[in-house]
Parts: structure tokens; sequence; C-alpha cells
């Protein structure tokens, strides 16, 4: 599998954009899929999108 450079400059604008609207706690397993979420679908983030996953119970 080859990521291409649109591909790396799609997920570096992602980690900035999540990293910069408060997906930055990586403490559980529900913080890891939003911040992961937010990677990917940056352009939702951007449009008010919350992608916050609810605490996961155990």
């Amino acid at each position: 599998m080859r990521i291409g450079l649109f591909g790396l400059i799609y997920l570096a604008v992602g980690v900035v954009v999540a990293l910069s609207n408060g997906y930055n706690s990586v403490a559980g397993v529900s913080e890891i899929i939003s911040l992961l979420a937010a990677i990917v679908l940056w352009p939702a983030v951007l449009l008010g999108v919350d992608l916050h996953v609810p605490p996961i119970a155990t």
C-alpha cells in the first residue's frame, strides 16, 4: 500500500486541525478513536462537527 503526496499532505493537515481543535487527549480508547476520526475527517471538524466519542464503559 502506497500513500501519495496528496495523501501525506491530507493526513498532515488532519493532524494539525485535530490537535488545534481539542482532539489532543489519548487517555483512553474513546479519545484515540476521536483523534483518528478527526484526523481523517478534518474537513468536517473545520465545519464545526463534533467528532468526540463518548467514554466507553469498561
